[in-house]
């Protein structure tokens, strides 16, 4: 996954173009003139994956997504570097808590599920476990103490040769781009390639849209999970649990939709009222797990092969 603090960049380089969809290795095209060298070399080993000289080790089994996360990271710090500045490559630290109510594992679920239920309630009740949190919280970021000890003249320095936006501005409606002699820029054209043209961005969305509409048609028209659906349905049923969809797709979170939609618009309950509520909660997930053990078993294998991003079962 992603961190959050470089995940929000990445989002709104999307959006202007700036992050291709395939990586392309490019040399780096940033040999610009160094700035201070206050800021001195990068440091060593402030990652707990970092390799000798202060660059992450990428993962054997990364995923072409955090693959590109570790590269691009590794090349903000080298032209920092040339710059003067110290930037230190931030790994990412898996969390597989968050995903274990999911029921891919039926046993994790349970184990889960008897402790959180959906992980909705419990997230008051249990503020700082990660199995919750509703959000990924930003861990300290390296870089930003090393700035805050920077004077404040060369902070600006800082902030110019890396080119990150600290806020997303727009300029007649348009997302404005990070600068491209930035640190931030260079790294990603490196890792991903040049921007691509509005026209190819247009058609690998539209390729994407596609892909994911046969992946649902082939989930939601598949004989078997629609048969199972219809048994998980009839179990809820007999629960006394609301059925709302028999849609494969949809109907392994249409529960915990439900107990989601009663949390008020304007906020959390306190915790006080969380505690009276989990039970609750646990219960309704146990036997929404137990309902749907059989369609689950059969269902995650089928995902697999096609992963529908409209809505994950």
């Amino acid at each position: 996954m992603i961190p959050l603090r470089l995940r929000s960049t990445l989002t709104a380089l999307a959006a202007t173009g700036l992050v291709a969809l395939s990586a392309c290795g490019q040399s780096d095209s940033g040999a610009s003139s160094p700035g201070d060298t206050q800021g001195g070399a990068t440091r060593d080993g402030d990652s707990a994956s970092a390799a000798p000289g202060g660059e992450l080790t990428v993962p054997e089994d990364a995923d072409p997504d955090t693959k590109n996360y570790y590269l691009t990271e590794n090349a903000i710090a080298a032209c920092m570097k040339k710059r003067g500045f110290s930037y230190t490559p931030v790994g990412i630290t898996p969390n597989e808590d968050r995903s274990a109510g999911e029921g891919k594992d039926y046993g994790l679920a349970k184990k889960y599920r008897e402790k959180y239920g959906f992980g909705i309630y419990s997230s008051i009740v249990y503020p700082n476990d990660p199995a919750v949190l509703l959000q990924e919280e930003e861990s300290d970021d390296p870089n930003d103490s090393y700035r805050s000890s920077l004077p404040a003249a060369q902070q600006k320095k800082y902030d110019k040769a890396l080119g990150r936006l600290r806020a997303l501005r727009k300029t007649n409606g348009v997302i404005q781009r990070p600068p491209k002699d930035g640190c931030l820029a260079q790294a990603e054209r490196k890792v991903y390639g040049p921007p691509k043209s509005k026209a190819e961005q247009d058609r690998e969305i539209a390729e994407q849209q596609e892909r994911d509409k046969q992946a649902g048609q082939a989930l939601n028209g598949d004989p078997q999970l629609v048969s199972l659906a219809q048994a998980y349905a009839d179990c809820l049923r007999k629960e006394g649990i609301t059925v709302t969809t028999t849609q494969p797709t949809s109907i392994a979170d249409m529960v915990k939709f439900q107990v989601a939609d009663q949390i008020p618009p304007d906020g959390l309950p306190g915790k006080e009222e969380a505690l009276a509520k989990l039970p609750g909660e646990i219960d309704l997930a146990l036997k929404d797990l137990e309902c749907g053990k059989e369609f689950r078993a059969a269902y995650w294998p089928k995902f697999d092969k096609n992963p529908y991003v409209g809505g994950q079962g």
